[in-house]
């Protein structure tokens, strides 16, 4: 990754080509380049046949400079840098400062191009992008630009688990505005990683985040909550914060897929949304809780409804005709 800063000191983070692609890409180009050179000079041989062998000669090396110099220079300034070689490895040429190639650019590095590229069959260049940090030739080097990668891999980005649904609303009424955007950075990174930590590392990492953050809201993390647990309900509580505000309060907003097992040390965390109602008989109690079973304010039990008196109940049997 390489950081580049814009005229307007806005820092890009842009991945410079490796060599192996970048050579791909030449080849690639090398090659378009010779076949439309001997297709074009055998067709201006065959039609220049009577003219003389200095006029042939003439002719030749002005399609050698037209085609495999002046090709490439015209493709990269009307492309903006994505020849076919590069747009076939998904690379591209830019400036240094990020911004697209000009007529100057692309002429300075296609006229570097044939000493370094052509003349010394590539010896130059190769040695050039090894010692530059950037990976850069002689040509990008005067020409002040930089092949960069386009397409990057997708990375899957983690998932944060919800909190547990007995801590929705919990936290509604905490001041977040004093907590930093880097605090909330470090709290998402951990909650999507925390599956891949040593257990005690990652309780002793939750600890320090929850009292980082109950520091900024100047109110004390529960005790009955786990540290983990307290980071999402008060994570959950930030986003729907935000939701609101650029949706409004009656947008609705969409629960996330289930996590994986194991969320907060509790076993599988219940989606957002869906209380958890224990069976009958069966105590439950919350990661460090009292024993008894909390709901959300808004969850209210329905009775069953009652079975009709007038109508015999259903056994799976028909009545004799």
């Amino acid at each position: 990754m390489s950081e580049l800063v814009t005229g307007e000191a806005v820092a890009l983070e842009l991945r410079p080509a490796k060599l192996p692609s970048r050579a791909l890409a030449v080849l690639l180009d090398l090659a378009v380049a010779l076949i439309a050179y001997l297709v074009v000079t055998t067709g201006v041989v065959i039609a220049t046949a009577s003219l003389d062998e200095a006029a042939q000669t003439a002719l030749s090396i002005a399609m050698f400079v037209l085609l495999l110099v002046g090709g490439p220079i015209a493709v990269e300034t009307l492309s903006h840098g994505r020849s076919l070689g590069k747009l076939a490895c998904g690379l591209r040429v830019v400036r240094d400062d990020g911004g697209p190639i000009r007529f100057r650019h692309a002429l300075v590095r296609g006229l570097i191009g044939v000493i370094e590229i052509l003349m010394t069959l590539g010896v130059v260049a190769v040695i050039a992008s090894l010692v530059s940090a950037r990976g850069r030739r002689l040509g990008d080097v005067f020409a002040g630009t930089l092949v960069v990668r386009e397409r990057i891999p997708v990375t899957r980005t983690g998932f944060v688990p919800p909190p547990p649904p007995w801590l929705a609303g919990r936290f509604a009424g905490l001041d977040l505005s004093a907590v930093p955007d880097g605090l909330w950075l470090a709290i998402r990174q951990y909650l999507t990683r925390m599956q891949q930590l040593d257990p005690q590392v990652g309780w002793s990492m939750a600890e320090r985040l929850a009292t980082d953050l109950a520091g900024r809201t100047g109110a004390p993390a529960p005790h009955d909550v786990p540290p983990a647990a307290y980071l999402a309900a008060v994570l959950q509580e930030r986003q729907a914060r935000e939701a609101r505000r650029a949706f409004g309060n009656g947008a609705a907003v969409a629960a996330p897929p289930p996590p994986a097992p194991a969320a907060y040390g509790g076993g599988v965390a219940a989606p957002v949304g869906v209380p958890y109602v224990p069976p009958a008989g069966v105590p439950y109690a919350p990661p460090g809780g009292t024993g008894h079973s909390p709901v959300a304010p808004d969850v209210v039990r329905q009775p069953a409804p009652p079975v009709p008196q007038d109508e015999p109940p259903a056994t799976g049997f028909a009545p004799p005709a």
